[in-house]
Order: structure tokens, then C-alpha cells, then sequence
């Protein structure tokens, strides 16, 4: 006898395991509620002739107790209300089920678990009143067997309290974090736009106003400036493209930061040119182990020293700026001081410099910045080598 192909035997196994999982649950509880009514309806059938009621009441009241269990995630209060009442009338009026209790304590769970804070609460004092009904004949008898009972009936219920509470306080966690992270890549990609798209936009606002200026004086000058706006417009492109490949990459489009990496100690020298163009003289001082530093490093080095030369051409009026950039002891030390105006009267820290604070913060570091010993403007920001 040959044995049946694969896929008949597939098909005779039943159900896979994923198949199921994605039933939805309301058709779950549906079957926990037939399940219960099922079993109810053969042990009343089994106890017809001791029903004081009648067969058609009990089986009427054991569909009201079992009911209500399709709807314990959807309607939880109002289910597990008809469900206790149904179980005291039951008590009461016709004779108490062995089962029936049972499909009270799944009830009474859900309504801790699926009902709003508030309405849980309700669970416990519904509970009471329905023990005083089921047990208003053995509990004279025997009050320890209602206490012990509703002592289990009210753990289930804080049960399902407690596990839905921790669930919020989980969900409550996983949006702050989620809120939080939000709020740093936003203030990293405004970081990013503000360092090299608003440093080359700045650039090009300098080369442009001394190209007036020399428009008729000195022609040949203001072609080079000129040439010079051309060049500095297009790595504010290539900026800008790399700024946008950072949010493309969240969309799968690749690691588009990979295809365009950002700038780094390495880069200072052309970003030192890039200003000479401006008329503004940059001294640079790198130290050769300062190459050698952490990616992290590296560029926040150039970002800080970017930014230090930004503020210099836009504010400070200064005609040299010297650079400073080493390592040793552990530390990387950036420095950039001008001899331009200074200070000035009511001093604040900016957008700019207040990003040069959250990277080295960040990163463990330490910033300052203020008049400098000889004049001008002096910042120095110090970050660990790990």
C-alpha cells in the first residue's frame, strides 16, 4: 500500500500551529463560552430530576452564566454583571451548578484584566454580594467554605488586576521611550542641517556680500568669489543630500549616510581653505595621533570646529582665527580663537553652540567659551579618547 503524497497528509494533520495564531480572539472566547454552555447544559440535563425550576429554566440560565464569556474582552463589566446575577438566580432559584462557579471566575479575571481601572473595581464588590446569594444556604452552615471561596474568586480578579496594570505601565514605558527617541534624532538631524548645510549657506552669504562690494572695483576678484560661491553651493548640496539620505535610510532605502560618510579631522584642512575664500585667515594645528581618534571623534571635532568658524565669519568680524586640535592624556582637545570683536554686552549661547554642548555632553565631554585671554572669542571643548 503505497503511502499518501505530502500534501495529502498535510491536509489530514489539520490546522498548522501559525494558522491558529492568527484566529482572532473574540472567536476564542466565543469557543470558551460554548465550551462552558456545553458542559453546563450536560450536567443540568444529567440533574433534571433534582432541579427545582425545571430543565428549561436551568439550561436558560446556564446559556445567561456561560454567555456572557464571548464578550469577557469586548464588554467585561456588563458580561460578567449578567453572568453573577444569572449565577445567584441560579443559586437561589433552581439548584447550584458544580460548573457555573468556574465560568464566574474566568469572568471575574477578565473584568480585572480587559476592563478601564475604574471599572474593574466594580469586580470585587459584585462578587461579594453574588458569594452572599450562592451561599445564603451553606455559608450559615458553613462560613469558612464562602470565605475560602471568595478569597480564591478575589485573587483570580487581582490577578487579572495587576497583570493588566503592569501591561499599562509597559505600553506607558515603551511610549516615552519611543517619544525620547524621536526627540533625538530630530535634534540630531536639526544638528546636522545646522552644521553643514547652515555652515556652507553662511559661506556663501559672506562670499556673495564681498562680491558686491568689489563688483566694480575689482572684477577679477569678484570672479573668483564668485567661483568660489559655485564650489561652496555645491558641497552644500552634497550636505544637503547626505542630511535627506539619513531620513530616506529609516524608509529602507540603504545605508545612504555609508554612500556620503560625514566629514572628520581629516577634512579640517578644506574646510579651512573653503573660509579663506571669505578673507578670513585659519591657522591650523593638528596633532597627527588626533587623526587616529574614534569615528565619534573624529566627527564631532569637525563639527565642533565647523561650528566655531561659523560663528566667527557671521558675528565676530575677526580676520584670523587659529585652530587648535590635539590628543594626549586620554583627551581630545579642540580649540578655536579668534581676533575679532569679542563678546558682546548680554551674551547668550545659541542655537549653534548649544548643539557643540549636547555633543560633547553626549559623549562625556566638557565645553567652554567666552572673551579669549587676548581678545576675540575663545571656545574649547575637551572630549575623552576611549
Amino acid at each position: 500500500m503505497t503511502p499518501p503524497p505530502p500534501a495529502r497528509a498535510t491536509a489530514l494533520a489539520g490546522p498548522s500551529l501559525p494558522a491558529l495564531r492568527t484566529v482572532p480572539a473574540e472567536r476564542w472566547d466565543v469557543a470558551l463560552a460554548g465550551a462552558f454552555l456545553l458542559v453546563m447544559a450536560v450536567e443540568r440535563i444529567g440533574s433534571a430530576g433534582r432541579l427545582h425550576g425545571g430543565l428549561p429554566l436551568a439550561l436558560a440560565l446556564s446559556a445567561a452564566v456561560a454567555g456572557p464569556l464571548a464578550v469577557r474582552r469586548t464588554r467585561p463589566l456588563a458580561g460578567y454583571l449578567v453572568g453573577a446575577a444569572a449565577l445567584s438566580a441560579e443559586a437561589l432559584f433552581v439548584l447550584p451548578s458544580p460548573v457555573s462557579p468556574y465560568a464566574d471566575l474566568v469572568g471575574l479575571y477578565s473584568l480585572g484584566l480587559y476592563a478601564p481601572r475604574r471599572r474593574a473595581w466594580f469586580g470585587p464588590f459584585a462578587a461579594l454580594l453574588g458569594m452572599a446569594a450562592y451561599f445564603a444556604d451553606l455559608g450559615r452552615a458553613y462560613p469558612v467554605i464562602p470565605a475560602g471561596v471568595l478569597f480564591l474568586w478575589l485573587l483570580g480578579w487581582a490577578v487579572g488586576y495587576g497583570s493588566a496594570r503592569r501591561a499599562e505601565q509597559r505600553e506607558a514605558a515603551r511610549l516615552l521611550l519611543r517619544r525620547e527617541v524621536v526627540a533625538e534624532e530630530r535634534a540630531r538631524l536639526a544638528r546636522e542641517l545646522h552644521d553643514s548645510v547652515g555652515h556652507t549657506l553662511n559661506v556663501v552669504l559672506v562670499q556673495a556680500g564681498a562680491a558686491r562690494r568689489l563688483l566694480d572695483r575689482e572684477p577679477e576678484r569678484t570672479r573668483e568669489l564668485l567661483h568660489g560661491m559655485e564650489h561652496t553651493g555645491r558641497e552644500a548640496l552634497d550636505d544637503l543630500d547626505r542630511v535627506l539620505g539619513l531620513l530616506r535610510r529609516g524608509a529602507g532605502d540603504g545605508d545612504a549616510e555609508g554612500a556620503a560618510p560625514q566629514p572628520g579631522i581629516a577634512d579640517l584642512e578644506r574646510l579651512a581653505e573653503r573660509l579663506g575664500r571669505t578673507g578670513l585667515r585659519v591657522r591650523m594645528r593638528i596633532d597627527p595621533a588626533a587623526r587616529r581618534v574614534p569615528r565619534s571623534l573624529d566627527v564631532s571635532a569637525y563639527r565642533i570646529v565647523q561650528e566655531a568658524l561659523t560663528n566667527t565669519v557671521k558675528h565676530a568680524g575677526a580676520g584670523t582665527v587659529a585652530v587648535t586640535v590635539r590628543c594626549s592624556a586620554g583627551r581630545l582637545a579642540v580649540e578655536v580663537c579668534d581676533d575679532g570683536r569679542g563678546v558682546p554686552a548680554g551674551y547668550a549661547a545659541g542655537r549653534g553652540l548649544l548643539g557643540v554642548a549636547e555633543r560633547v555632553s553626549v559623549l562625556g565631554g566638557r565645553v567652554e567659551h567666552g572673551p579669549g585671554e587676548p581678545g576675540g572669542f575663545r571656545l574649547r571643548a575637551e572630549l575623552p579618547v576611549p
